[in-house]
């Protein structure tokens, strides 16, 4: 599941994911909240998501999500915060951190931290 409070962003990234392996069947949410319903509702193989976003940060939801389901890989897919979310994303239970730059090697990059977390 990739959760990221611009729509555009979820569907290019779902996009790539989804062509870099045929493993990949990724479900978007737009906000911390709607991302919380689907784990309560069927939880996802991994959760990917953005840090800023509004209502609750990625860090935040992070912690919400270990409460109930501390096994479930989660990866902080971020291109705000700097050193100080990659510092906080372990601490807080985090699988992994990536920062977005641009171009598509980061899709080839997530996708191989995707595996590598729920392998």
């Amino acid at each position: 599941m990739h959760v990221d409070d611009e729509p555009d962003f979820t569907y290019l990234t779902a996009t790539f994911l989804e062509r870099e392996s045929d493993q990949f069947a990724v479900e978007t949410a737009t906000s911390a909240d709607e991302g919380l319903e689907i784990v309560a509702d069927r939880p996802p193989d991994c959760i990917v998501s953005d840090y800023n976003m509004p209502g609750m940060d990625g860090i935040e939801f992070l912690e919400t999500v270990c409460n109930e389901h501390p096994e479930l890989p989660f990866i902080l897919f971020t291109g705000k915060g700097g050193e100080d979310v990659a510092s906080d994303a372990p601490r807080a239970g985090a699988t992994d951190s990536i920062r977005k730059q641009s171009g598509s090697e980061q899709y080839e990059l997530l996708a191989n931290r995707i595996q590598n977390a729920v392998e």
